[in-house]
């Protein structure tokens, strides 16, 4: 049913999914940030650059419950919550934009396809398309959606993890801390290329979603035999595998984006190459487990309600249209 959906439709229906899956696990999205732009204390270099920081105003988190416990103890539930609205904001316009783009670029893709006459099923409804071809549309789609949405990404990492940058301490501005504050913040440090700091990182990172929806596809085609109506159980199942895959794939780019985008380094490779130097080779997967958790939860979350919603909206598309035809023949 949802096969039928414009490009609207289905970025209406991510876009939904997505916010509630959001809502549902944020604090996790809180902790995954801190851990991610700490610095690791394995080596004794770092331990007594943790140890200065216990000192000051900043907190060194040892893991994911380490984290929500400190979180919650300085700065109660809303702590765990801060950047909520604006983080919702970004997950919205990136989905709607993502699904938008993904369902335009198909449908194009799908439609030079059927007018092919080369194509042995140019005819057929339902197209199955390679892993490669699914990567690509899934990639440009996702280059398409950053490009657009890029500045709510930067100001809500900001939100999360405000740190010392350029003798500012941002630590001591976190009650009065305003998505308007961390706005005039970036202009006046980068001008307005600021957010779009970590463009390049993200276009790298458009594989993510790439490969998260390139898996769904062959997940559904190998296990499911390509059904287009699967259950709830079967849906989470596809987006959390799915997830998975792309994640492991590509926490190294996940960290040190957020790590440019938190300010803590200007640019993607002197990220990179910070975190090989101080943490060493796992430092590049360091929050692996509340990212990978997240991320998983969301996707299986999403994947659900994305599918419910496309069949609510195919409901009331085919509603409206059956009323207009109705009307149409009265007026006749």
């Amino acid at each position: 049913m949802s096969q039928s959906l414009p490009p609207w439709g289905k970025a209406v229906a991510g876009a939904t999914g997505a916010v509630t899956a959001n809502l549902l696990v944020y604090p996790l999205d809180i902790v995954k940030t801190k851990l991610q732009i700490q610095v690791n204390t394995k080596t004794k270099k770092n331990q007594k650059q943790a140890e200065k920081s216990e000192k000051g105003n900043d907190t060194h988190y040892r893991s994911a419950w380490d984290a929500l416990q400190k979180i919650y103890q300085k700065e109660s539930l809303p702590g765990l919550y801060k950047g909520l609205a604006i983080s919702l904001v970004g997950t919205a316009t990136t989905n709607f934009a993502y699904f938008y783009w993904y369902g335009f670029v198909r449908e194009r893709y799908s439609a030079r396809i059927a007018r092919s006459a080369t194509i042995q099923h140019a005819g057929s409804r339902r197209m199955e398309f390679s892993t490669a071809t699914e990567l690509a549309l899934g990639a440009v789609a996702g280059a398409l959606a950053q490009m657009c949405t890029m500045p709510i990404g930067v100001i809500t990492t900001r939100l999360q993890a405000p740190v010392r940058r350029h003798g500012y301490d941002s630590t001591k501005a976190l009650a009065s801390r305003s998505v308007k504050t961390t706005i005039r913040e970036i202009w006046h440090e980068d001008g307005p290329r600021g957010f779009w700091c970590g463009l390049k990182a993200s276009l790298v990172l458009v594989s993510n979603p790439s490969i998260t929806y390139g898996s769904a596809a062959r997940i559904r085609n190998i296990f499911f035999n390509g059904r287009p109506r699967l259950s709830i159980a079967e849906n989470f199942l596809i987006g959390a595998c799915s997830k998975a895959i792309a994640t492991v794939s590509t926490q190294p780019l996940i960290v040190a984006k957020t790590m440019q985008q938190a300010g803590t380094q200007k640019t993607f490779t002197e990220a990179l190459a910070f975190l090989l130097r101080h943490d060493g080779i796992w430092g590049l997967f360091k929050g692996l487990g509340p990212q990978l958790s997240k991320g998983v939860l969301v996707q299986g979350l999403l994947f659900m309600i994305k599918d419910k919603v496309e069949i609510f909206i195919s409901l009331l598309l085919r509603l409206f249209l059956a009323a207009q035809l109705k009307k149409h023949r009265v007026s006749l």
